[in-house]
């Protein structure tokens, strides 16, 4: 599976067609907001949240609409450029979690939604758990979507994650918090960074 740096360098107008394409379906009253729901669902009232591959800021914003404060992180920065602008009141930063730290830390919850775990290069993968890991503030909470057929075997990525010292949580089939079984082509997991904990509608 490509990264999306590969896809970016092979494309060169690719970031600004994905910027496009999710806007357009926000006006044709398409529903884009399923994943920030939930985690604003799992987060304390103003709790600080990490959007790790942040892209537009199409998830952060909702959260700081509903009152959150966030930081997004994202390599693309024609990406990070439109959540600038889209979403002003957010913290936005030009960043590849496979190789920069998270330049800031003591979240409440971190989230990767998107497909971000699917275009990490595989070198890249533990040092981008590990940076969220050290983001997230002891008794804090990374929630992860991606779908199968990414080159990051279910099981594996769930190993990875463990190895840098999240615990799951729960397991979900997808964002509606469907079930998940072997047949499940997309994996949700709630992971927690052990410490002391808060409360949680999932706790």
């Amino acid at each position: 599976m490509a990264t999306w740096k590969e896809v970016t360098e092979q494309n060169p107008s690719h970031s600004e067609n994905y910027a496009r394409r999710w806007k357009i379906m926000e006006s044709q009253g398409q529903d884009i907001h399923g994943e920030a729901r939930l985690v604003d669902a799992i987060a304390e009232r103003e709790s600080r949240i990490l959007d790790a591959g942040c892209g537009t800021g199409r998830l952060g914003g909702y959260l700081i609409e509903a009152g959150h404060t966030v930081v997004g992180t994202d390599l693309d920065p024609v990406l990070i450029g439109h959540a600038e602008h889209d979403h002003p009141k957010g913290t936005w930063h030009v960043g590849d979690l496979s190789h920069d730290e998270i330049p800031e830390g003591d979240f409440d919850v971190a989230v990767s939604a998107g497909n971000v775990m699917g275009f990490l290069a595989p070198e890249g993968r533990e040092t981008a758990l590990r940076n969220i890991h050290a983001a997230v503030k002891p008794g804090g909470r990374f929630i992860v979507g991606f779908g199968s057929g990414r080159g990051w075997d279910f099981a594996d990525f769930i190993a990875d994650a463990e190895k840098v010292g999240f615990v799951v949580d729960y397991r979900f089939g997808g964002w509606d918090l469907s079930p998940f079984d072997d047949s499940s082509t997309f994996l949700v997991t709630l992971f927690s960074r052990p410490g002391v904990t808060g409360g949680s509608l999932l706790a």
